[in-house]
């Protein structure tokens, strides 16, 4: 019930004029988590290596979110393009996927994170299907974080999907609004980010919460993804909290 009361409060403030304010502090995070490879290839290593160090950094990023008061952070993991690379690099993301879910999952369970998946999930394996309903079971009455996992997910075919299911929900053009395409989104109850961050120096959104993020601060800091943790997550609130979110309004 508490998310859907948030839910109902960032649709009402979207819809009034909003005064420019100072944000004390973000709450919601999202990351996209770019520069596995680069620095993998930078220590002579194989680009899976890099991902793997990818997974310790999530660890860290997940335990300093626990500590600095955030309580909803969205992770970029595997696009609906990430298919188009090589097979042997998509079978290593989807390998370690698996991994990923029996290693830190159960871990972060007990620190009290709920984990969530957004994006397709028919091109997973039957194992993969399972360690994520069983994950998403297990820790769904955790409520000290919530761990949005993107994986297969891309923001444009999400914002179609949500279209077909207004056409199919016979939903007259005149009733078509913001309410009523947010709530056919993938996971309609994730907040809306106060803040995004982009790692390894890359200033673009890569098809990521397209919708969710109309109105997020962004912060693209230089660090590669397998060497984020509490620094350069606090450095990132740090510059949203001195940023003024005017919302449209001046």
């Amino acid at each position: 019930m508490s998310r859907v009361l948030e839910r109902l409060r960032l649709l009402k403030r979207a819809s009034r004029p909003v005064e420019p304010s100072l944000p004390d502090s973000a709450r919601s995070v999202a990351i996209i988590m770019d520069g596995n490879a680069r620095w993998a290839r930078s220590r002579g290593l194989p680009v899976l290596a890099g991902h793997s160090a990818g997974t310790r950094a999530l660890r860290r990023t997940v335990e300093a979110c626990l500590d600095l008061g955030v309580n909803s952070l969205a992770v970029f993991a595997f696009s609906t393009e990430n298919w188009n690379r090589p097979d042997d690099e998509v079978r290593g993301l989807l390998d370690l996927l698996a991994e990923t879910i029996k290693r830190e999952f159960p871990d972060m369970g007990r620190m009290g994170v709920r984990v969530r998946f957004v994006g397709r999930r028919d091109r997973c394996s039957p194992e993969v299907r399972q360690l994520i309903e069983d994950t998403e079971r297990d820790t769904a009455a955790n409520g000290a974080l919530t761990l949005w996992i993107c994986f297969d997910y891309g923001g444009r075919s999400e914002l179609v999907e949500a279209a077909r299911a207004l056409v199919r929900d016979g939903v007259a053009a005149e009733d078509v609004d913001e309410g009523a395409l947010a709530a056919r989104l993938s996971a309609p109850d994730m907040p809306e980010p106060d803040l995004v961050i982009r790692t390894s120096g890359e200033q673009r959104l890569s098809n990521f919460l397209l919708w969710q993020t109309a109105y997020s601060e962004y912060v693209f800091l230089p660090t590669l993804w397998p060497d984020f943790g509490e620094g350069p997550l606090r450095e990132a609130l740090a510059e949203y909290a001195g940023r003024r979110r005017r919302f449209g309004a001046r």
